[in-house]
């Protein structure tokens, strides 16, 4: 039988054509050897691009735009498809007509529209940075996803915590909004807000992925088509046990850096309608009451100044509480007792409507238990009208 043939040095091994020569001197040697060889030139800026980059550098692309990117301008369209490519690059490329909107020359202000056609040319991209480990963006991105009661291809749902801001402001570092870039998708899209809440105000935030998301929710918003359903505790209990608000209100400054509402009067400077309908659920030796309440209209701190107006201020609340010589309750944490329950609004794409509904906060739970509320309870404000 025959057998392959050998290569010598793999059959003698290292050092075997010396022998007795020790295979460390030979390795020292070879060290020596490698170490005296010229070192390969460092790779040059353009051999850094990362392979997607260099890859989308050496190709024409044509793309077409999609229903959520209608309206947006042409070089936005290219930062959003490509974020590595530097806004100079991008005035040369359209200047120079290399990118074409369905076969024509454009200037970076027009808007595009959906279905078009856009000859991207051969461009040049920065190599994406690493970020390091743990870096804030991925502790937001954790974060977020840890919040998120429900999400879709066009939606997402947060279950924002007391105490966060929705959106920057005077001394506001940390938002929402200012968290949302983090989520921002493969297309270059941010998620963008539809609605606020209060600071102190927990419970279900709905955002949407994508421009066509937005404009569709937004105008959902303003035809008041969402449903949105609060729960508050409040001091005493309500007479009427389903009733309905209707005020007008004004924005007054309390202080140098501080404002809240106003019960005002048709015709004063500032005045807007405000609605809300509201029912008992549960109550407590005729000290507290849930309360479940349905906004009609979307007034800053509507429901906050219709509790107080109806004489029944929401425990905990620092603008509105204004019951004199108050005991607060032993057990009770002296927060804002105020949570946005439930979100029901058509889905922007014509599915099914999107349901979702948020879990008490926990010094809420804390209260709730207390008072030996059932948050399984039938919840009537279902059944109030919805304008």
């Amino acid at each position: 039988m025959s057998r392959a043939p050998v290569d010598r040095a793999q059959r003698q091994g290292p050092g075997a054509g010396r022998p007795g020569r020790p295979a460390a001197a030979v390795s020292a040697r070879q060290a020596d050897e490698a170490s005296a060889r010229p070192k390969p030139a460092p790779a040059s800026k353009a051999e850094q691009v990362a392979p997607e980059a260099a890859a989308q550098r050496q190709s024409v692309q044509n793309l077409t735009v999609g229903q959520d990117e209608a309206g947006m301008r042409v070089d936005r369209f290219l930062e959003a498809k490509f974020p590595g490519l530097s806004f100079s690059h991008i005035q040369r490329v359209v200047r120079k007509g290399e990118l074409r909107v369905d076969g024509r020359r454009v200037e970076t202000k027009d808007r595009l529209e959906p279905g078009q056609k856009v000859r991207v040319p051969p461009l040049s991209l920065a190599a994406p940075k690493r970020a390091g480990p743990a870096s804030e963006a991925e502790k937001t991105r954790e974060f977020l996803k840890g919040i998120m009661l429900y999400e879709d291809d066009d939606v997402l749902v947060l279950n924002k915590p007391m105490g966060l801001a929705v959106q920057g402001g005077s001394g506001t570092v940390r938002h929402v909004d200012g968290m949302l870039e983090v989520l921002q998708g493969r297309d270059g899209q941010r998620p963008r807000l539809v609605h606020r809440l209060d600071k102190d105000t927990s419970g279900c935030l709905l955002v949407a992925k994508s421009r066509f998301a937005a404009a569709a929710l937004s105008k959902t918003f303003r035809s008041r088509s969402a449903r949105k359903i609060y729960w508050a505790l409040v001091a005493g209990v309500p007479r009427v046990k389903h009733g309905k608000v209707s005020t007008f209100l004004s924005k007054e400054e309390t202080s140098e850096h501080d404002s809240r509402m106003r019960i005002a009067r048709h015709g004063d400077e500032g005045a807007m309608h405000a609605v809300t309908y509201y029912a008992v659920v549960e109550t407590a030796a005729q000290r507290l009451a849930w309360l479940s309440m349905k906004p009609v209209t979307g007034r800053t701190h509507q429901l906050r100044a219709h509790a107080a107006h109806i004489g029944h201020p929401i425990v905990g609340d620092p603008k509105y509480f204004d019951i004199e010589n108050w005991e607060f309750p032993r057990g009770l944490q002296n927060k804002l007792h105020l949570l946005a329950r439930r979100i029901v609004v058509p889905h922007p794409r014509g599915r099914e409507d999107i349901d979702v509904s948020a879990p008490l906060p926990p010094h809420m739970a804390q209260s709730f238990n207390l008072l030996g509320f059932d948050v399984s309870r039938y919840d009537p404000i279902v059944e109030a009208p919805e304008e």
